[in-house]
C-alpha cells in the first residue's frame, strides 16, 4: 500500500512539476505573444500581405514607448506588402548603428498539404508548428524582443540599433524590401554590419547541441538559359542536328563539369575548425583542403558529399527542360535552364564563359537570367566574432563557433552588395535531422525558440549595449 500510495503522490505531483517547467518568464510570453501574431498573419504574397505584421510590430513598439519618429511602416506600393523599420537611438554619436533584420513573408502552405493549420501556431510534444516557424518569424521574433526587453530594462545601447522586418524575401512578389531601403531609404538602415538570423543556426545532432554556426558568406543565384534552335522538319526525316540531341549533349557535359576549388576567409575557417569536430580520413581531408585548396585528393573525397562541395566550389546544375512543338516534328528549339551557387568573388560573366567552353557546341546558346551583383565575404572580425563566441559559451558551454558559407540565398547578399556586413546568427537552434523550412508541418522545438529569445538578447546586449543605465 505504502508504494501505491507514493505512486498516487507522484501522480498527483507531476502536472504541478509539468506546470511548475513550464511557466514562462514575462519576457518569454512577451517573445511568444509575439512569436503567435506574427505566425498568424499571412504574410504569403499570393494570398496574403506583410503589412498587417508590420502595423502590428510598429503598434507594440509605439506601445512600448518608442517615439514615433523611430517607428516607421514604409513600402513602394502603399499599404500592400509594408515593411517596419524601428530605430532605437544610442549614446554614441561617433559609433556607427548595428541593423538587425529578417524578412516578414513566407512561402505559400496550402491546409491540404499540411496536418494542421499552417497559419495558426500549435504548440504540441514541446514543437511550434506554423508556417514561418523556422523562416523566419521566429528570428525575427528574436530580435524585436532583444529590443523590447532592453527597453523594457531602461537600458540604453551605445551603438543605435536598428530592426527591419521585411517583405519580399521568398520571392514572388513585386519587390525586395531590403533591396527597396537600400535604393530609397538607406538613410534608416545604414549601419556598420547586420546581425540577420535567416542563416547561421545552432545545430542539434541526436538530441545535442554540436556547432553554433556564424554564416558570414553566401554564394550569388544565378541562372543561365542553353538554347539550341534548328530549321525543324518531319520527323520521318531525322537529320544529324537535332536541336534536342546537341542541347542533350550540352548539358550532360555540364553536368559533368567541376568548377575548380576556391576557398576564402569564410570556408577554410569552416574547415579548419570542423576538422577538430570529425576523425579519420575526413578530418584529415578538412585540415588538408583548409591548408591547400589545390589538393586533388582531398577535395575529391569530400566533394563526394553535396554539402561539402557547395563549400568547395561554384556549381552549376540544369534544373528545367522545355523543347519540340508536336510529336512528328523535329524541334526547332530546345531549351535547358542551368542554375548556378556563385562562390563571392566570382562573377556570372566569368561563369558564363565557362558555360559556353564547357557546353563546347556553337549552336547552342549561353544566356543569362536576372543578372546578380557579386558580393565579398564579411570579414571574421573581432567585433562579431568575440560576442558570438562569449554568448554562446555562456548559455552553451563546449559548442564551437565555426564560420560558414550559405549556399542558399538570404537578404545578407544585397547588404553586403551595399557595403554592410552581413552576418547569420540565429540563436534558434535546429536539428540537422528535422530542417522543415518551406515545408509540410514547418515546425521548431519549444525549447530551442526559448534559448533563441535569450541568445539574441545577450548578442545583442553584448555588441551594442553599455552598462549605464537611463
Amino acid at each position: 500500500m505504502l508504494r501505491h500510495s507514493l505512486l498516487l503522490a507522484l501522480s498527483l505531483l507531476a502536472p504541478l512539476a509539468a506546470r511548475a517547467q513550464t511557466t514562462l518568464t514575462p519576457d518569454q510570453s512577451e517573445a511568444r505573444a509575439i512569436f503567435q501574431q506574427l505566425v498568424e498573419i499571412k504574410t504569403s504574397y499570393k494570398e496574403g500581405s506583410t503589412s498587417p505584421a508590420a502595423h502590428a510590430i510598429a503598434k507594440r513598439f509605439l506601445d512600448a514607448g518608442f517615439p514615433a519618429a523611430d517607428v516607421h511602416v514604409l513600402g513602394p506600393a502603399g499599404d500592400k506588402d509594408s515593411n517596419v523599420v524601428v530605430r532605437m537611438e544610442g549614446s554614441s554619436k561617433t559609433l556607427k548603428p548595428i541593423l538587425l533584420i529578417a524578412h516578414l513573408d513566407v512561402v505559400e502552405a496550402l491546409r491540404s498539404d499540411w496536418t494542421l493549420d499552417p497559419y495558426k501556431l500549435t504548440e504540441r510534444d514541446g514543437f511550434f508548428y506554423g508556417r514561418g516557424t523556422s523562416d523566419i518569424k521566429g528570428g525575427a521574433t528574436t530580435i524585436a524582443e532583444a529590443l523590447l526587453r532592453l527597453k523594457r530594462e531602461h537600458i540604453v545601447p551605445e551603438r543605435t540599433l536598428i530592426l527591419a522586418l521585411t517583405a519580399g524575401e521568398e520571392g514572388g512578389g513585386g519587390y525586395n524590401g531590403i533591396q527597396w531601403l537600400i535604393d530609397n531609404h538607406r538613410d534608416l538602415i545604414d549601419a556598420e554590419w547586420c546581425i540577420n538570423p535567416d542563416g547561421g543556426d545552432p545545430l542539434i545532432k541526436n538530441g545535442k547541441k554540436f556547432v553554433r554556426a556564424v554564416q558570414a558568406s553566401e554564394k550569388l543565384y544565378q541562372s543561365f538559359y542553353l538554347t539550341a534552335t534548328n530549321k525543324g522538319g518531319h520527323s520521318s526525316m531525322p537529320t544529324p542536328d537535332n536541336a534536342i540531341a546537341r542541347l542533350a549533349d550540352a548539358i550532360g557535359r555540364v553536368a559533368r563539369f567541376h568548377f575548380p576549388v576556391h576557398l576564402n576567409e569564410t570556408t577554410r575557417a569552416y574547415f579548419q575548425r570542423s576538422a577538430g569536430l570529425e576523425s579519420g580520413q575526413l578530418a584529415a581531408d578538412m585540415s588538408a583542403i583548409a591548408k591547400n585548396e589545390r589538393d586533388s585528393s582531398a577535395a575529391a573525397r569530400l566533394s563526394i558529399s553535396p554539402f561539402y562541395n557547395a563549400q568547395l566550389r561554384t556549381t552549376c546544375v540544369p534544373t528545367m527542360l522545355e523543347g519540340g512543338h508536336a510529336p512528328n516534328a523535329l524541334p526547332q528549339m530546345a531549351r535547358a535552364l542551368v542554375n548556378c551557387r556563385i562562390l563571392p568573388g566570382e562573377t556570372p560573366a566569368e561563369v558564363q564563359a565557362v558555360l559556353v567552353r564547357v557546353a563546347a557546341d556553337d549552336s547552342v546558346k549561353v544566356t543569362p537570367i536576372d543578372s546578380g551583383k557579386p558580393g565579398l565575404a564579411s570579414p571574421l572580425t573581432a567585433s562579431v566574432m568575440n560576442p558570438a563566441e562569449k554568448v554562446t559559451q555562456r548559455m552553451w558551454p563546449g559548442v564551437p563557433v565555426i564560420p560558414q558559407m550559405e549556399t542558399g540565398a538570404t537578404d545578407g547578399a544585397r547588404l553586403r552588395v551595399a557595403g554592410i556586413p552581413t552576418y547569420g546568427l540565429s540563436g534558434i537552434a535546429l536539428d540537422v535531422d528535422d530542417i522543415r523550412a518551406h515545408g509540410r508541418d514547418e515546425r521548431i522545438m519549444a525549447k530551442s525558440f526559448y534559448d533563441g529569445v535569450e541568445y539574441m538578447y545577450q548578442l545583442v546586449r553584448e555588441v551594442a549595449v553599455t552598462p549605464t543605465k537611463s
